[in-house]
């Protein structure tokens, strides 16, 4: 084979992603673009060509979730081998492992939940190859990249978009750097789409439009199986109540919370601010972070002008626990800050869907700035029941990403009750502003 040509068969838009030096290619779309075998076979070529210029070491093909081999790449790879006539003689694959002849180069199948730190023992990564991405966490990509540090090696990364600012995404989507090649890759550039999904695509177009942009056009996804807020979500959008809402500057806000920590692990910290007119809710302001201390909540609190005398902060039951790492609770640090607080009592058994419940029944209420609270809506629209699916039964909200944004936005409806006058009026209180 040395010295041959043949010619491979790619989708024209990831020509230019194979062609030239780089240390990062991708692609990422929806389904029957052909991405993943695409980058199979220039994996299996990879593979090759390192075996002929005599390199020893191992294509690493990682997923974020692999209980097994049937949950790896390894399947897609063996079929890209099989397409390709004059590339089969080139391997030895067996049930469990897939090898160039020679025995020099040898693909890895990992899955970074539960391995990854085992990756770091992997010798001589000629080629580390991502496929369903977009699960991946940072930390995990931190972890990852140092660990493919041979010259020469490569990353690639293959991801059909799940929710817009995920690690992968904010990494490679619109990374702007001569060293990362990423397309976005969808049905209609792939020139051998087949008939069979032509007719799938055309039915999800008229059956399931809400899911239809995410399924075959690389879309975000905004339809989750068992979402809670779908509905309501849908008639907010259609009556223009996710829109442009400035504070009003004569009423009080109300900042209602679920506690993180400041651990590595911790769970999110959240604010949503509101403030509350009559009988509607005003969702003016939204604010996430993970692990940071009290202090960095305060510095935001001020840098959006919601200082003491002006605010009132409601806390989950746990707002009088201490924080594990600074032996205070929110509740004595935001007190001692100057600022109200209200710790709302323990609901019980059954809590996080009495929050579904009253948040369901006050929606109709309730109206979004869609810039500030962007990051909130979405974690609304992704909130859903997490199911067991051999019983098909439901087991309550997920605890996800997702159910520190819903958590303290239900905390936010249970705490509301008809408006009084003590509601719109500002608080008259006596504060110590640090």
């Amino acid at each position: 084979m040395s010295g041959r040509k043949v010619d491979v068969q790619l989708p024209p838009k990831l020509i230019p992603v194979f062609l030239g030096e780089a240390r990062y290619r991708g692609a990422y779309g929806g389904r029957g673009s052909a991405k993943t075998r695409s980058f199979a076979k220039m994996a299996a070529i990879t593979a090759y060509r390192a075996a002929q210029a005599g390199q020893s070491g191992i294509v690493l093909c990682v997923r974020e979730f692999m209980n097994s081999l049937v949950d790896s790449s390894m399947a897609e790879i063996k079929a890209a081998i099989e397409d390709e006539p004059w590339l089969r003689p080139h391997f030895e694959i067996g049930e469990t492992f897939i090898r160039t002849a020679d025995k020099r180069v040898e693909f890895v199948f990992v899955g970074l939940r539960h391995n990854l730190d085992s990756i770091k023992s992997k010798a001589r990564i000629i080629l580390c190859w991502a496929d369903e991405a977009d699960p991946i966490s940072e930390t995990a990509w931190q972890k990852l990249i140092p660990t493919v540090r041979e010259d020469g090696s490569e990353i690639w990364v293959t991801w059909n978009p799940e929710i817009e600012g995920s690690a992968t995404d904010k990494r490679f989507r619109h990374a702007n750097d001569n060293d990362v090649k990423i397309v976005e890759l969808n049905w209609r550039d792939n020139p051998w789409f087949p008939t069979v999904l032509e007719r799938e695509r055309l039915a999800d177009q008229v059956n399931r439009p809400d899911s239809y942009d995410h399924i075959w056009e690389g879309g975000y996804k905004t339809h989750f199986e068992g979402a809670y807020f779908t509905e309501s979500l849908r008639v907010a959008k259609e009556q223009s109540r996710i829109t442009t809402v400035p504070e009003d500057p004569h009423l009080i806000v109300r900042l209602f919370a679920d506690i993180g920590g400041t651990g590595a692990k911790a769970d999110n910290f959240v604010f949503w601010a509101a403030q509350f007119v009559g009988m509607t809710l005003r969702c003016v302001n939204h604010y996430e972070v993970q692990g940071q201390p009290i202090a960095a909540h305060l510095t935001w609190l001020r840098s959006q002008g919601y200082v003491p005398g002006r605010c009132k902060i409601w806390l989950p039951h746990d707002g009088d626990k201490q924080d594990s790492v600074f032996d205070i609770s929110y509740r004595r640090a935001f007190e001692d800050a100057g600022y109200e607080v209200e710790v709302v009592p323990n609901q019980g058994k059954g809590a996080a869907m009495l929050r579904v419940e009253r948040a369901r029944e006050i929606f109709p209420r309730i109206w979004f700035d869609e810039g500030r609270c962007s990051p909130g809506l979405k974690a609304l629209r992704a909130y859903h029941e997490k199911r067991d699916e051999k019983r098909n039964i439901g087991l309550g909200p997920n605890h996800d990403e997702n159910s520190h944004s819903a958590d303290a936005f239900g905390l936010m409806c249970v705490a509301y009750e008809e408006p009084t006058d003590s509601w719109s009026a500002p608080i008259r209180r006596q504060t110590r502003v640090v």
